[in-house]
This record gives structure tokens, C-alpha cells and sequence, in this order.
């Protein structure tokens, strides 16, 4: 047991990250007393601009896309109740592929043990006892998601901490529900092609891999209000489609894969605090 106030700390790499993923403990960790603290990494540039223009196209600007997810992040963090919003502002990296990830100054770009260096001294001043971020393949295989994963990793050999640290994932029955209330509430929708059904079947692990199963029901509205602040983007978040009653039964639970811990708290548990109070 600790004698100061615990501290949750999640690394992501956008605006709207911090919801989508880990909205729920964030908020229910918050609601029990619990320090929060959000480091985003990039600056959401290549997001969609006003009037939904799309990053390349005539009239977007990353820049003025950039501070305007700026203000929505800091919005979705009042919903969710956040105590500390760190935002280490690297230029967003674009999918996989895009020419924005060879750009100077993108994260994807940025070396490793910069970043890191950065983080590191974060740590350091806000002493986590849990870390949260994505797995090596960034959950899905955005640069800026694998990137955010290795500074963290790295930051953490930087500083002499024990945190218990985690990774975002999903369970593969989850998965299967998440397709077919897709395709559900997108009745023009194609049958994905057998590639694509491979690639999705690829995502997540199976439920008996999954180590933490918090249970954030209570907290799925205010989940949904986060990313709903996020109404820039609000084209790409399906989610927000299916309405609070639909959203609470798919996205209550958050799950996630311990990778450090020396607390012994068994597994599978529900809480990422389990074995520190």
C-alpha cells in the first residue's frame, strides 16, 4: 500500500484517443478519488477539417485542424473528469502510408529516445502507479499508435518506477459483436472482402488472453459525451451512430493486458488497481 493519492496514467497518440479506448476508467477511476493523467502525443493535424475536408484535399489546413482538436481534447478531459492533461504535440503521422509519415517532425519520425525522454521526465513528475497504453502493433497498426507504445515502453526502462503497465486490446467476441452492429447501423454497407474479414479477425485476443476486465457501464455515458466532444472527427466515430443505450451495451467493458506488475494480484482481475489498495 501507498500513502499518496494513486495515479492512473494513459498514453495515447490523438484527440479522441483518450475516449475511445479508455474513456470509461478513466472516468470511473476519477469518480473514485483516483489522480488521472491523459499525455497525448500528437496534434491531430491530419484529422478532418471544418466541412469534413479531408487531410490532402483542397482547404485543409493541419494546423488549424490541429487547434481545434486541441480545444475538443480539452473538452472530452472535463467530461471524463481528467486531472492532468499533458499534450507533447508532435505532428499527427497520418495512416499507414500516407506521405505525412515521412514528414520532419511527425511523430512517426521522431526518434524513439526523444520522445521517450519526454515522457520520462512526465513520469517521473506525476509518479504513476498504473500506465496504459496500446500494444506493439498500436492495436491496429497506426504508425502513431506504434509509436506512442514505444516511447512509453522506452520511457519506463528511463526511470527507476514500478508502475503496473498495461495495453489497450479487445476481446475477439467483442470483435465479432463490434462487426455485425456496423454493419447494423450502416445499412449501405458492403460484406467486407475475405482480406479484410481476415485482418479484423486479427485484431484483439482471445478472451482467455485478456488479463483486466473493468467494468465501466456506469461510466458509458460520459464515454459517449467524450467522444461526441470530439465533433470534428464525428464522421469517423461510428460509435457515435448507435446512440447512448446501444453504445453502453457494446463499449461498457474495457479490457486490457497486464505486461509489468509486481503487485501479485491474480489474473484475470477487474481492476487495474487491484493489489495496490
Amino acid at each position: 500500500m501507498i500513502d499518496r493519492p494513486l495515479t492512473l496514467m494513459a498514453v495515447h497518440a490523438h484527440p479522441d484517443d483518450e475516449a475511445t479506448g479508455t474513456g470509461g476508467v478513466l472516468a470511473r477511476y476519477a469518480a473514485e478519488g483516483i489522480r488521472t493523467v491523459l499525455v497525448t502525443c500528437t496534434d491531430g493535424g491530419c484529422g478532418d477539417g471544418p466541412g469534413g475536408v479531408k487531410p490532402g484535399d483542397p482547404g485543409h489546413d493541419p494546423a488549424a485542424v490541429a487547434l481545434m482538436r486541441r480545444q475538443e481534447l480539452k473538452e472530452s478531459c472535463d467530461v471524463l473528469k481528467v486531472s492532468d492533461l499533458e499534450m507533447l504535440d508532435y505532428a499527427d503521422s497520418g495512416m499507414m502510408g500516407w506521405p505525412s509519415n515521412d514528414a520532419p517532425g511527425s511523430f512517426w519520425q521522431t526518434p524513439v529516445e526523444e520522445g521517450a525522454a519526454r515522457l520520462a521526465e512526465l513520469m517521473r513528475h506525476y509518479r504513476p502507479d498504473v500506465v496504459v497504453t496500446y500494444d506493439e502493433n498500436g492495436f491496429y497498426g497506426h504508425p502513431d499508435h506504434i509509436q506512442a507504445h514505444r516511447i512509453t515502453m522506452a520511457a519506463l526502462e528511463m526511470t527507476a518506477l514500478t508502475p503496473k503497465v498495461y495495453w489497450t486490446t479487445a476481446p475477439r467476441s467483442m470483435m465479432q459483436r463490434f462487426g455485425e452492429t456496423m454493419r447494423e447501423f450502416s445499412g449501405d454497407m458492403p460484406e467486407p472482402d475475405p482480406a479484410e474479414s481476415a485482418a479484423m479477425a486479427e485484431i484483439g485476443l482471445p478472451d482467455d488472453e485478456i488479463t483486466t476486465w473493468v467494468d465501466t457501464t456506469a461510466f458509458s455515458g460520459q464515454k459517449f459525451d467524450a467522444l461526441a466532444a470530439h465533433a470534428s472527427q464525428g464522421e469517423n466515430i461510428f460509435f457515435l451512430k448507435m446512440g447512448k443505450e446501444r453504445f453502453g451495451e457494446l463499449m461498457g467493458m474495457e479490457t486490457f493486458v497486464r505486461v509489468k506488475g509486481a503487485t501479485g494480484a491474480a489474473v484475470p482481475e477487474n481492476d487495474l488497481f487491484a493489489g495496490l489498495r
